[in-house]
């Protein structure tokens, strides 16, 4: 498994970092998975001898079960993984007594005195933003944690972050986790040129769509069975609009005709080659489906098999995005 730098931090972390938000299966999590101690224990191990040595765990996955199953699995071999985990602005927001009380139990539960990455799991609109990341800062010059990061943030969101520690002199955001896939680049609009701008790293999660872009769903198959979700009616969080998965997936197809792989290599390998991106999030329920991932990231498709699904997936152009890239294209020429 090949690492790739995390920014300027002097960290290393594998192409694929395993999430687990299939890890405990308690309440709305029990859809992502069922995974228990003794096969995370299994899957775990199995990650690190391909070489994977990046796990991405959050507070809120299975009410902090998956956190805590996640540490016992780690075990001994914590000092040779990098974690990243989150909190979500509950129990009255990303206050500053929510923050440092759920770092405490997040390394409570992962068994470790130290998270690599602490990320803001979701934006908080109710919270002074300036509080919240003085917060980040004092976990970070306490040495409880290493990094500091945000997800499903907005540009704007982000940017007000990193100006409010720039001014004081705190620790910025170094990494930003968002959804990212071939059905789902509006990233590209404005969170990855920000990124780029000010060095944050980006991993991309549910990089498969929710395992729509896995070779399992096409034009002409049946719905199959055991997924996780029911139906096309049924995708909760992950809007399908038919016509365009299946687009993607024909030229996924014929891709991975021509070179010999499963359609879910082709899918992972494409985000792989976008700027920015350091790292995806693939959760997995077993190991056929961690070793079915591995060699996603021994290869690279060339630029014309990138820039054919780039048109297949080219996201619905929106004011004033379409404009600067326009304006972007004629300063290149």
């Amino acid at each position: 498994m090949r690492k790739r730098a995390l920014g300027a931090t002097g960290l290393e972390v594998s192409e694929l970092c395993l999430g687990t938000g299939t890890f405990g299966g308690i309440g709305s999590f029990q859809r992502s998975g069922e995974v228990g101690q003794p096969e995370a224990d299994t899957i775990v191990h199995s990650a690190m001898e391909s070489g994977i040595n990046f796990f991405n765990s959050s507070e809120i996955y299975s009410d902090g079960l998956a956190e805590e199953i996640l540490g016992k699995a780690l075990g001994t071999k914590r000092k040779d993984a990098v974690i990243i985990t989150k909190i979500a602005p509950r129990d009255g927001g990303l206050t500053r007594q929510h923050i440092l009380t759920g770092c405490e139990a997040s390394l409570k539960r992962l068994g470790t005195d130290y998270i690599d990455i602490y990320q803001l799991h979701i934006f908080d609109a109710k919270t002074d933003l300036t509080e919240t990341m003085q917060a980040m800062d004092e976990l970070v010059r306490a040495g409880k944690v290493r990094y500091i990061g945000c997800s499903n943030f907005a540009g704007w969101q982000m940017m007000k972050g990193l100006g409010i520690s720039d001014r004081n002199g705190w620790a910025r955001f170094t990494t930003m986790e968002g959804k990212y896939s071939l059905m789902n680049r509006e990233l590209e609009n404005e969170l990855v040129p920000a990124c780029l701008d000010q060095g944050v790293t980006i991993f991309a999660y549910s990089p498969l769509y929710a395992g729509f872009l896995s070779g399992k769903y096409g034009r002409n198959k049946p719905w199959p069975a055991g997924t996780r979700f029911p139906s096309l009616s049924e995708t909760a969080r992950f809007p399908i609009d038919p016509d365009k998965l299946y687009d993607i997936v024909d030229v996924l197809e014929q891709i991975a005709a021509e070179r010999g792989r499963p359609v879910s290599h082709v899918a992972l390998n494409y985000l792989l080659r976008k700027p920015g991106v350091c790292s995806l999030i693939t959760a997995v329920r077993n190991t056929q489906q961690l070793d079915g991932n591995l060699s996603a990231t021994d290869w690279e498709l060339t630029g014309e098999e990138v820039a054919a699904l780039d048109a297949v997936s080219e996201p619905c152009e929106l004011y004033p995005y379409a404009q600067q890239k326009s304006s972007l294209a004629l300063a290149r020429d």
